[in-house]
């Protein structure tokens, strides 16, 4: 459960959108690294005494490696501009029943300006959207997009998988300038529009970001057991049959690796097989990238031929995409391996996101 501390904040350290990086000095001497989002706490600032969620930190979890600021008890923040006594401000709440739980406005609300064309919306027309079961992939996907096509916009839905709040993701606030938007769906929360069900965010992406392309992928910290069915990125077979349900054509990265030290990820992930597999019901296109190393190559065609039977296996030609890989506005990284020591996992990732732009031509 919760590993409880309180401290008090000594410095300011890396800041990005929606989040503060703050160094934290406890009673008993030590000292932590810790992370607070100024929306839902305040902003700290040194001298603050803060209240921490210490239990991932101290169990030296890899994306959990904050403590996290769950209060600063002697300096509230004031209550949001809107009343929120009322709807007129959103009444979505998530991160339900738990402490820190806020209320948002749902882009299909009866106050959201946007609430006309949400209601009339039923249809993606066509939208080619790529899923992908880590957040790792977003970047090198949005690579593979804009490598051909620069202008296309491209949304990004944050499923809640992993992180919730989309403000932990340095690597989406990096992104912003390369996206039309981030709609945060289900329990996750903190991008520009909100919404309730990753179908309603599909709809949002379409007809009201009015996006050429989107990207499904879950927040940082993917949870996984290591057992067949006990891992968040089995939504990417749920997220297939609602983008094919509203009529949008999915487009599915594969997490491909020959890098990986664990034998149920090398070749194809078996979180890809499972996700693609077993729990995607409606076809895909399942995009294989042009120039793996032979070995690696025919470890994909054995593991991906069962497959076949639903799916489309579309082979995609990488030339340019290294490059593409190489200028992207953030460091590229998946289980702490960079492009050069898992180039498979971004090169695969790029050929999705590369033929999901085709299919606009």
């Amino acid at each position: 459960m919760v590993r409880w501390r309180s401290g008090t904040v000594t410095a300011l350290r890396r800041q990005w959108t929606g989040a503060v990086e703050v160094d934290v000095d406890l009673p008993d001497g030590g000292a932590v690294r810790a992370l607070a989002y100024p929306a839902l706490v305040g902003r700290p600032e040194p001298g603050d005494r803060v209240l921490l969620n210490a239990g991932a930190l101290l169990m030296g979890l890899g994306t959990g490696g904050y403590a996290l600021v769950v209060a600063l008890p002697d300096r509230l923040p004031p209550d949001p501009p809107q009343a929120l006594d009322s709807r007129d401000a959103g009444h979505l709440v998530k991160a339900r029943y738990t402490p820190l739980q806020p209320i948002l406005l749902g882009v299909d609300e009866d106050a959201s300006p946007h609430r006309e064309v949400m209601a009339a919306a039923d249809d993606l027309t066509g939208l080619p959207v790529v899923t992908a079961d880590l957040h790792s992939a977003l970047p090198a996907i949005l690579a593979g997009i804009h490598a051909d096509a620069p202008d296309t916009r491209v949304a990004y839905l944050l499923t809640d998988g992993g992180a919730l709040p989309a403000w932990f993701s340095r690597t989406l606030a990096g992104l912003h300038d390369h996206l039309v938007g981030t709609v945060s769906v289900g329990q996750a929360f903190g991008g520009d529009l909100e919404a309730s069900t990753l179908h309603s965010g599909l709809l949002a992406a379409r007809h009201v970001l009015r996006a050429d392309v989107a990207i499904v992928a879950q927040g940082p910290g993917n949870l996984g057991t290591g057992t067949r069915w006990g891992f968040s990125g089995v939504a990417v077979g749920e997220a297939v049959n609602a983008v094919a349900t509203l009529g949008g054509r999915p487009v599915g990265s594969l997490r491909i690796s020959d890098a990986d030290p664990r034998p149920r990820h090398r070749g194809v992930s078996h979180h890809s097989l499972t996700a693609y597999g077993r729990v995607a019901l409606a076809p895909a296109e399942l995009v294989v990238p042009d120039g793996l190393a032979p070995a690696l190559a025919d470890e994909v065609d054995a593991a991906l031929a069962p497959l076949a039977a639903r799916h489309t296996v579309v082979r995609v030609p990488t030339d340019g995409l290294d490059a593409a890989l190489r200028a992207t506005p953030v460091p590229l990284s998946t289980m702490g391996r960079g492009i050069d020591a898992d180039h498979a996992y971004f090169l695969a990732a790029a050929a999705a996101g590369r033929h999901a732009a085709h299919l606009l031509a």
